[in-house]
C-alpha cells in the first residue's frame, strides 16, 4: 500500500510577467490619438515583471502570512501558488488539492436562482455533480437565505450574494487553503458562523497561506511570515519577525530605500547653500 504524500508548495526561481498589452491604455480617445500621431505609440513598452526569482517551500503544517504594501506582489504570489497565473521562468510544484478563496462571487449566473448557482459555482471550483447534490442542502442551510434561495441571484443584496458564495466556497474542502484577506460576510450572526467555519478550514487544511494587512489576524493564525517587496521575497521567518520586517519596510520612504535624500533633506540642503 503506497503512502499518501503530504501537500507541498514549492517555487524555484519563479518569475511572473504581465503582458504590456494587458495593461496598455486602449480607450477610444487614445486609439484616435495614436491613429493621428503614430509617433505617440511607445516603442519600448515592456511587460511588467510582477514576481522576480521567488524561492519558497511551504510544507505540511505551515500557516504562512504574506505581508507587503499594496502592489508589492502578495496577491500575484498567492494566485501563482493557486496555479491561476502562468509562470514565465523557474519551476512551480504544487502537491495537494488547492482551495483558493479569492473572488467569492466569481461564476455566479445572475439570472439563475441561488440553488442553481450552488451547482454552477461548485462545478467551477472542481466539484462533481454527485458531490454537489449531496452537500447542496447543507450549503442552503448555512447561507440561511430562506425563500430567496429559489429566487434569481440578481434580486439579492450584495450581502446575500456574499453569504451564498461563502457557503459554497467553504463547503468544498482542500488540502491547501489560500486566502486573500480574512473573510467576513453578512450580519453579526452570520459573521460568527463564518468565523467558526474559517477556523475549521484552517485547522483541517494541511497548508494555509494568508495575504493580509491585518497584523492581529496573521499573528493569531500564522506560524510563519513572508515579506514581499517589489515582487521579491525579502524575508522568510517567524511571523513575529516578519511583522517587524514589514513595519520597517513600510516606515522607510522609497527614496531613502534607494539611497536618495528625502525631499525634506533636499530642501534643507538648498536652504544651507542659499544662506552660504
Amino acid at each position: 500500500m503506497s503512502k499518501t504524500r503530504s501537500s507541498i508548495i514549492e517555487l524555484k526561481d519563479v518569475d511572473v510577467h504581465y503582458s504590456s498589452k494587458a495593461w496598455r491604455e486602449t480607450s477610444l480617445k487614445t486609439l484616435a490619438l495614436r491613429m493621428l500621431n503614430p509617433r505617440s505609440i511607445p516603442k519600448n513598452q515592456q511587460d511588467f515583471h510582477a514576481l522576480r526569482k521567488v524561492n519558497l517551500r511551504i510544507e505540511h503544517g505551515d500557516r504562512v502570512a504574506l505581508l507587503g504594501h499594496n502592489g508589492a506582489g502578495k496577491s500575484t504570489l498567492l494566485k501563482t501558488m493557486a496555479g491561476l497565473y502562468p509562470i514565465s521562468g523557474g519551476k512551480r510544484t504544487i502537491r495537494g488539492n488547492v482551495r483558493a478563496l479569492f473572488e467569492l462571487t466569481l461564476g455566479f449566473e445572475l439570472e439563475a436562482t441561488g440553488r442553481e448557482n450552488i451547482m454552477y459555482r461548485g462545478l467551477l471550483l472542481g466539484e462533481t455533480p454527485k458531490n454537489l447534490a449531496s452537500m447542496s442542502e447543507e450549503i442552503v442551510a448555512f447561507a440561511d437565505l430562506g425563500d430567496f434561495i429559489d429566487y434569481p441571484v440578481k434580486t439579492y443584496s450584495a450581502g446575500m450574494m456574499v453569504r451564498l458564495a461563502f457557503a459554497i466556497s467553504t463547503a468544498i474542502k482542500g488540502d491547501i487553503l489560500l486566502l486573500d484577506e480574512v473573510i467576513g460576510a453578512g450580519d453579526v450572526k452570520f459573521k460568527e458562523k463564518a468565523k467558526r467555519r474559517m477556523q475549521e478550514l484552517i485547522h483541517t487544511a494541511e497548508i494555509m497561506v494568508l495575504a493580509s494587512h491585518d497584523m492581529e489576524a496573521v499573528s493569531m493564525l500564522c506560524n510563519r511570515g513572508v515579506v514581499v517587496h517589489k515582487g521579491q521575497v525579502i524575508f522568510d521567518g517567524t511571523v513575529e519577525a516578519a511583522v517587524e520586517r514589514y513595519r520597517e519596510v513600510m516606515a522607510v520612504p522609497p527614496e531613502q530605500k534607494a539611497g536618495k535624500p528625502s525631499p525634506d533633506k533636499k530642501r534643507a540642503s538648498k536652504s544651507k547653500r542659499g544662506r552660504g
